[in-house]
């Protein structure tokens, strides 16, 4: 444990920090999997609207620097591709 009082707070919002970037990044994932297990269903609607919400999050996850942007239009692009193929 530090004897810093700055240090000590660094200690308290990192983790404070962490604890939140590890909710959002579930957050993201569920809404991913969400969308895939609508794809799989083969239920068009549910699918289409699972799919502006994980595009919303991956969005959302790189304004707060938890992905890059890069990984964050890769994931969209692929889960596009999923939604056209299942459209088609």
């Amino acid at each position: 444990m530090p004897n810093i009082k700055s240090a000590v707070k660094r200690v308290k919002t990192s983790e404070k920090r962490r604890l939140q970037n590890a909710s959002q990044r579930s957050a993201l994932r569920t809404s991913v999997k969400t969308f895939e297990t609508a794809a799989a269903s083969q239920n068009v609607e549910s699918a289409k609207e699972a799919l502006i919400a994980a595009s919303k999050k991956l969005d959302k996850a790189v304004t707060k620097g938890l992905i890059h942007k890069n990984a964050a239009a890769r994931k969209k692009s692929r889960l596009a591709k999923q939604f056209n193929s299942l459209q088609g």
